[in-house]
């Protein structure tokens, strides 16, 4: 396994990320984090060493530049703007289909809070691209209702149990998405999944969804 520091090219940033890629990969997941978070998330961190595990390789990154991370009214905004933060996921697509190493490997995305938004919005608008979506105590409401109809990628959204208000929206922002979806509701957690054996469980259920929805393609 090759864990390399890249710089992934958009129209409109560079953004600083880690692509841990190897041969064999049955897949590349690039994470999008949730607002106030980065590619060093300690939870999005811990999914993607599972996945690798798998055999699925993991693109990590951030969503704003270090300059609009450094400018906190500014990014206060823009950690919610969901436009942006789709702009950014959909280069990141764009940028692993092109790459010698990732080119041909099929797609998933996984977000998490805000990030959710942003990987339907993407997945909507790369149907060709986005094998799947995994979200993690996401905002897919956030995406909209226009953008959830048009996503045909299986969709797996995890949410706490504890987390009441979450788990309303992703059971209301279900009913709209355009494809397969499921909602995998783990026991007593809350929405950092902090509780014990709770992030475990969220990095089995995205796992054993990756390695299900690709295996279906490859059949």
């Amino acid at each position: 396994m090759t864990a390399v520091d890249v710089t992934v090219r958009t129209p409109d940033a560079r953004l600083d990320g880690q692509l841990d890629m190897f041969p064999g990969a049955t897949a590349v997941v690039a994470f999008a984090h949730g607002s106030g978070s980065s590619r060093h998330s300690p939870r999005n961190q811990a999914v993607a060493e599972e996945l690798r595990r798998t055999g699925v390789a993991t693109l990590l990154f951030d969503l704003l530049t270090p300059e609009e991370e450094c400018t906190d009214n500014v990014t206060r905004e823009q950690r919610f703007d969901i436009d942006l933060l789709t702009r950014r996921l959909t280069g990141a697509v764009d940028w692993l289909a092109a790459q010698e190493s990732t080119k041909g490997v099929p797609i998933g995305l996984f977000g998490a809070s805000t990030g959710a938004a942003a990987a339907l919005r993407t997945a909507a608008e790369r149907p060709d691209l986005v094998a799947t979506v995994v979200s993690r105590g996401g905002r897919p409401d956030l995406a909209g209702t226009e953008a959830l109809q048009l996503v045909r990628a299986p969709t797996l959204l995890i949410v706490g149990g504890a987390d009441t208000d979450v788990l309303r929206l992703n059971e209301d922002a279900a009913d709209w998405l355009g494809g397969p979806s499921r909602i995998h509701v783990v026991p007593r957690a809350t929405h950092l999944f902090e509780e014990e054996g709770a992030l475990e469980e969220v990095a089995d259920a995205a796992s054993g969804w990756f390695a299900g929805v690709l295996g279906e393609r490859e059949r």
